[in-house]
């Protein structure tokens, strides 16, 4: 077991309202974000800050209301959730690949009152999918299919009777605010849907503190400082948008460069012409800018990283991008998400190794699975307690309870291990673990001894059902451009580079894995993969 206490107040600022006021005082031209939609300087943004609290409190916008936000990264985005922090307000976010049914569910599930959004994006019109959910939105609102949602403000000239312009809003001047409450650190800031790679979505709350003090240390251990600039095109709705990327900028006053989508050529064009220092992936998308052709003739500034990502991939990235100062994390939206990650300072092999420190404050206990706690470089599910821990799920008291014990333990479902020093190694998903006649086989490993094969560009790994073993690894990949592979080729020479048992009894060659089955934060799904391979077999 390893923990630890902190008492983070007087440290950093701890709320979104006195982050922005340090911030803008101590660097108020530096810019606070590039996007698509423009650029502002940390100054500026606080103006327009203050300008649009006023003009959603004079909509009637208070402290506790749930706010649905519903748009891509950019800087109106960043805007409009400081400005909801700022009132006290609760940010939902809302993921822009979602379909009619599952906006619903969160709408509805997390009693939104008001919801932000655009009239379309890209070739969404998400207007058209309101009036399917909310017929009411065509006359007045409420809508007896969502009676919480009293108020939708439309950003764009596709405006139904019953919504709000966005206009009237955003021309609020600050002055006009009234009747503003102050905020506390353990007050709600976030209500986070997870992704569902795993499960059924839950709204998972995070409080000022859990977020600003999260973003905080992972900036600092990441080496931000106000001349960097930091590339992130994870999205705004999820964690990884907001604490890790919009809140660790606002935190250390440095320059968040983002984008509508990540795209590989045009996130490498973006940090040559930024003069980027840093960036934030997953496996998938430094594999996507490290493999792309025009990485060769970019010329790029990088310094540090932030990833999620198995040693080898980190290893590519400190090589071959020149991000010598990469750091890797491991966490879950229920945790704010960061729980450790090592820090730019130590050295390179300890950092390409993924074997990363807690979080200052954060206890970590790995559990056997007879509920007993496991010795040091035991493999167990990782349980965390500190202050990075949610509330809980709103509205869910049976799931909040089955996850957080009575003495503050967050059961996460994943397998670690944690070394004589306290370091905390990520071992995989314990839903994903392939059970090969009575051996534990961690995808993520079978996955890092792939990624060294000349010929593979990015792979996955998932657990199908085989009579005498019961389970057995099956394995997707991408090849590199120029190279080839067949199948047989691919086995042979994983049984050389791994035990037996880990090697991938099926191996199927593919283009991409969007079509089988992605989520907006470039995560593969693996129960897609798996539904893929059970179809692949007959199964």
């Amino acid at each position: 077991m390893a923990k630890a206490d902190l008492d983070l107040e007087g440290f950093f600022p701890l709320t979104i309202a006195e982050a922005l006021r340090r911030t803008a005082a101590i660097a108020p031209e530096i810019e606070a974000i590039v996007a698509s939609d423009g650029r502002i300087t940390w100054g500026g943004l606080a103006e327009e800050v203050a300008r649009l609290s006023a003009g959603l409190a004079t909509q009637g916008i208070r402290k506790g209301d749930h706010v649905g936000l519903c748009l891509c990264n950019s800087v109106r985005w960043m805007t409009i959730f400081l400005a909801l922090g700022s009132l006290g307000a609760v940010t939902v976010p809302i993921n822009t690949r979602f379909v009619a049914g599952e906006m619903a569910y969160a709408l509805r599930q997390s009693r939104v009152g008001t919801l932000i959004t655009c009239d379309r994006l890209f070739k969404i019109d998400f207007v058209a999918m309101l009036r399917e959910i909310c017929p009411a939105l065509d006359r007045q609102l409420p809508d007896e299919a969502m009676p919480d949602l009293r108020r939708v403000m439309v950003i764009g000239p596709d405006v139904p009777q019953g919504a709000i312009g966005w206009d009237a809003i955003a021309a609020a001047d600050a002055a006009d605010a009234k009747d503003i409450q102050a905020c506390d650190p353990g007050d709600p800031l976030l209500i986070q849907y997870t992704s569902g790679t795993t499960s059924f979505p839950k709204g998972v709350v995070l409080t000022h503190r859990n977020m600003l003090a999260n973003a905080w240390f992972s900036g600092l251990r990441m080496g931000l400082r106000p001349t960097d600039r930091f590339h992130s095109a994870r999205p705004f709705f999820h964690v990884a948008g907001t604490t890790l990327s919009i809140l660790s900028v606002l935190q250390h006053a440095a320059t968040l460069v983002s984008m509508d989508r990540f795209e590989a050529a045009d996130a490498l064009r973006l940090m040559e012409a930024e003069r980027c220092t840093h960036f934030s992936g997953n496996d998938t998308m430094a594999l996507m800018l490290l493999n792309h052709p025009d990485r060769a003739r970019r010329k790029l500034s990088l310094r540090g990283a932030w990833l999620a990502a198995s040693p080898t991939i980190v290893r590519r990235v400190i090589d071959e991008l020149g991000a010598r100062e990469c750091v890797v994390g491991y966490g879950l939206s229920e945790a704010s998400p960061n729980v450790a990650q090592s820090c730019f300072w130590e050295p390179e092999d300890v950092r390409a190794s993924a074997a990363m420190r807690l979080q200052p404050g954060v206890g970590v206990r790995i559990r056997r699975a007879d509920g007993s706690d496991a010795e040091a470089g035991e493999s167990g599910e990782i349980l965390v307690r500190g202050w990075n821990v949610m509330l809980g799920y709103f509205d869910k008291p049976k799931e909040t309870a089955e996850a957080l014990d009575p003495d503050g333990w967050l059961a996460t479902g994943d397998l670690g291990a944690l070394d004589r020093d306290g370091r905390l190694t990520f071992l995989g998903r314990a839903k994903e673990i392939i059970r090969v006649g009575g051996e534990n086989v961690s995808p993520a490993d079978v996955e890092n001894v792939l990624h060294r094969h000349p010929a593979i560009r990015q792979a996955a790994v998932v657990g199908v059902p085989e009579e005498r073993l019961v389970e057995v690894p099956a394995a997707f990949v991408i090849l590199n451009d120029g190279h080839s592979a067949n199948p047989e080729a691919i086995k042979a020479w994983a049984k050389g580079e791994m035990a037996g048992f880990k090697v991938p009894r099926h191996v199927w060659i593919v283009d991409s894995f969007e079509t089988i089955g992605m989520t907006a934060s470039s995560k593969i799904q693996k129960k897609q993969l798996v539904a893929h391979a059970r179809g692949l077999l007959g199964l």
